[in-house]
């Protein structure tokens, strides 16, 4: 075996860790550089080498690579459909800024509405191009993933890091577990099998995964009902993850082994040097997070007939999360976006929206103060326990907004009845 695969065997799989566990969890700084100091003595001029002939890192604010959770069970790699799933449920961009040495992560709402025209996919969200992509190839499945969130963001991305949930069990197990400290009770045995008791405790691999999957929490709390939380609960159990690593794998020979059992889980489009470049230019840089969206954002959409989200023109009823293009150029156009493409829905303006409103006088209040130009306050509402939209059949778009602008999280949006005009807002009390 020559030095070079050697070093590759050795090298290039602890480096991927990095990727995981370092560039993933926002932190690029005292981990690189221990393992840098380590490797610098075996492969000598080789990394500035590397480096120099890759060019990763060029002097802008342009590099932007996608983070992508592939939840496929028993998948034979990151980039496989597995005998389920194959969506991309976490998207998270990595946007590295040489000029200002920041890293900051863009996370991405997974149920995010997109328009998929040309697909036959009944439940269009942003998830589903990583899925729809894997059913015609591997290499497809990144290519579209980073497309549709190129799309979204307005931000270009040529680069991926993909790991499964497998992975993600494998990483948690290999250190033994990691220290989370879980601020409610938390009880799914239907979904992601979670059942957690508040408090600091040392969650495995399966725990860990059910920690950052569960959104339909059955304990009887608000806590973790909706993929906002989640998102978050996401990056706090991969912090624990970095730190696990930090204090516990402190030579080339135990991270080697850790990287042994993860590295099948993991796939990416980044070479060697680049990786290396990416490690060595970014150490002690700020790091920064971003969340698309709120949890404002979310409802309940009904079945219906829906024209250009999908090729068969039926939107299945499904939680969406419903984005507002305006407001992700604004909150993106700092790191380099340009306008997004129409991966979103066009929403219509809120003073051409009539809204009735049953309820609380309060949210015909909040509404008009929100830009809707014509609300009428209809009294009280009879017998209502959720927020519910009903829109004139055909106007699913102008219910989409009337949900936005309530903040509910939750409510309700379906068709109304033939006939109906206007879009009729029933606020439960």
């Amino acid at each position: 075996m020559s030095a070079y695969r050697y070093r590759k065997r050795y090298i290039y799989r602890p480096i991927l860790v990095l990727i995981l566990v370092a560039v993933l969890t926002l932190s690029v700084s005292s981990f690189a550089k221990g393992l840098l100091g380590q490797w610098g003595s075996s492969i000598g001029g080789a990394v500035g080498k590397a480096a120099t002939q890759t060019g990763i890192l060029p002097n802008n604010n342009g590099l932007n690579i996608l983070i992508i959770g592939n939840n496929a069970r028993n998948a034979t790699n990151a980039l496989s459909l597995g005998t389920a799933g194959g969506q991309a449920d976490i998207l998270i961009v990595a946007h590295i800024n040489t000029v200002k040495h920041e890293v900051t992560l863009i996370s991405i709402p997974r149920d995010t509405l997109v328009s998929l025209p040309a697909w036959n996919e009944p439940i269009p969200k942003i998830k589903s191009a990583f899925n729809l992509g894997l059913q015609n190839s591997p290499t497809e499945g990144a290519d579209m993933a980073m497309q549709y969130v190129s799309d979204l963001t307005g931000l270009p991305i040529s680069n991926y890091v993909a790991l499964d949930f497998q992975g993600f069990v494998d990483a948690v197990n290999a250190v033994g577990g990691v220290r989370v400290d879980v601020p409610a009770r938390l009880y799914d045995p239907l979904h992601s099998g979670a059942d957690l008791y508040p408090g600091w405790q040392v969650l495995n691999g399966d725990q860990a995964l059910a920690y950052v999957r569960i959104r339909q929490n059955a304990a009887g709390n608000n806590y973790r009902v909706n993929d906002f939380q989640r998102q978050h609960a996401e990056l706090q159990v991969l912090d624990a993850l970095k730190e696990k690593v930090y204090h516990s794998y402190s030579n080339l020979s135990e991270l080697s082994q850790l990287a042994r059992i993860v590295n099948k889980d993991i796939a990416t489009n980044l070479n060697f040097g680049q990786i290396i470049s990416l490690a060595h230019e970014s150490l002690s840089w700020t790091v920064n997070s971003v969340y698309l969206g709120s949890d404002r954002d979310a409802m309940d959409i009904a079945t219906a007939p829906v024209s250009g989200l999908n090729a068969e023109n039926y939107l299945t009823g499904a939680y969406y999360d419903v984005l507002d293009p305006g407001k992700v150029y604004a909150l993106l156009k700092p790191y380099g976006a340009s306008n997004p493409d129409s991966v979103l829905p066009a929403l219509p303006a809120a003073d051409n929206i009539p809204v009735e409103v049953y309820g609380p006088a309060v949210a015909a209040v909040q509404l008009r103060q929100d830009g809707f130009g014509s609300v009428v306050y209809m009294g009280p509402a009879a017998n209502v326990s959720r927020d519910t939209i009903l829109y004139p059949p055909g106007e699913l778009f102008q219910g989409l907004v009337v949900g936005r602008a309530s903040g509910a999280g939750n409510e309700l949006v379906e068709p109304g009845p033939a006939g109906q005009k206007d879009v009729i807002y029933l606020v439960a009390n």
